[in-house]
């Protein structure tokens, strides 16, 4: 049943390219003749979902999975070949890096004409030009040609002028990703300010990091189809199993201890025994203090001659943050051209210095530095525990790091 309240919709939406072997071909299917195409390429398919005012949305998918082009279609720019999107208040999108922008009109015109086509009048925009400027901190080069700018410069009047007015709705696309660091945090800082007034977010990014801190669902596309829709954490360790998909791999969604979705993968060429995190004392434990080493057990079994094998091993917050984490080949560890059948217990040390909190501990099994060309068994939320602070001075953050106070007095 549709949702009426939905700021956006999204149903059955597909788009194909078709060639028809001829322009004339073409321009008379136009007018309703049944003329078949010769070739016929599909890069969207039954996509279906809806989103509630004040969510904030993650796009996520391999390069060619139809991120982008679903965002045209939902913006305006491109016709669906099937399907109906409806908006429900104001969008600003920020697409392609410099889409819409003339390269010989100065950024201050190029502005003027995005909020234009945004629906703005004259007065409006002359009302915020100023602030557009401040924001996009470009200089003098605001009343130069855009050409002359570099991509960054193109990504901050871009995003500017998009966002000068708050939407209901903002779309973004990796056009974030090109901009400097300080930008990039401005940027995000206007997007979560608009999303506590109630703006809706829909953003594509190949940034897990950026997905996990501002959004509350995510959509994974595959091969132009949703193959996922649920909890950023959830969605993103699904995917980051589907990029060893070439290989002959079971991935399976179970429950962590604390009930939460966890995700394991892999071929089982080589897999874990047993996994045991322990305290100094060698007991098993759920529970640390902040700043308290643990020590985290493993045995494997190898269950096929494989070329080699390098075990992970890293900590994620409550939200599927990693806290830290490496594994045997970036250590020089790796080991080489292990048999059927051999056995390896590994031990891994680590100080916990970390802020007051619930964590999980991920681990991997996989060959040289990533699971990409070997995964053989990979696990998300191996292990829940807490870390309280028992011994520290208050701190807030995430991380333990001492801080030491030097205080002097001057004297009159």
């Amino acid at each position: 049943m549709r949702d009426m309240q939905a700021v956006l919709e999204v149903r059955d939406i597909g788009k194909a390219y078709r060639n028809y072997g001829g322009e004339w071909r073409r321009v008379l299917s136009w007018f309703g003749l049944p003329l078949k195409p010769r070739e016929e390429h599909w890069t969207l398919q039954h996509i279906n979902f809806s989103i509630q005012p004040g969510e904030a949305v993650g796009i996520v998918g391999q390069n060619g999975a139809g991120k982008s082009t679903l965002l045209k279609i939902i913006t305006g720019t491109l016709k669906p070949s099937s399907g109906q999107v409806t908006l429900r208040g104001r969008v600003a999108a920020i697409l392609e890096l410099g889409m819409g922008f003339h390269p010989d009109l100065s950024g201050r015109q190029n502005a003027y004409h995005t909020a234009g086509l945004m629906g703005y009048s004259q007065e409006q925009i002359d009302a915020v030009i100023g602030e557009i400027e401040a924001f996009a901190e470009v200089g003098e080069y605001f009343d130069q040609p855009v050409r002359t700018y570099s991509s960054g410069m193109q990504m901050r009047v871009a995003f500017a002028a998009a966002t000068a007015w708050r939407p209901e709705i903002l779309i973004v696309d990796e056009a974030l990703s090109v901009g400097d660091a300080y930008f990039q945090h401005k940027s995000f800082d206007r997007i979560r300010q608009f999303q506590q007034q109630g703006t809706t977010l829909l953003l594509v990014s190949h940034d897990h990091g950026a997905i996990l801190a501002v959004c509350n669902r995510a959509i994974l596309l595959e091969k132009g189809h949703c193959i996922r829709d649920g909890e950023p954490e959830e969605v993103l360790n699904y995917y980051n199993a589907t990029l060893a998909a070439h290989q002959d791999q079971q991935i399976v969604i179970g429950r962590a201890d604390d009930g939460s979705v966890a995700v394991t993968s892999g071929t089982k060429e080589a897999e874990f025994l047993s996994v045991n995190l322990v305290n100094a004392e060698g007991t098993s434990a759920t529970c640390f203090a902040v700043g308290e080493v643990a020590t985290l057990h493993a045995t494997i079994r190898v269950n096929k001659n494989i070329p080699n094998l390098t075990m992970g091993c890293g900590v994620k917050d409550r939200l599927g943050q990693m806290m830290f984490g490496t594994n045997t080949f970036y250590t020089k560890q790796i080991i080489d051209a292990p048999e059927q059948g051999a056995v390896y217990d590994i031990d891994v040390d680590f100080a916990l210095n970390l802020g007051p909190s619930s964590y999980s501990v991920i681990i991997s099994l996989h060959s040289n530095d990533s699971h990409i060309s070997g995964n053989y068994d990979w696990r998300e939320k191996e292990m829940i525990f807490e870390i309280v602070n028992v011994d520290k001075y208050t701190f807030v953050g995430s991380q333990w790091n001492p801080m030491t106070f030097r205080i002097g007095k001057h004297h009159a």
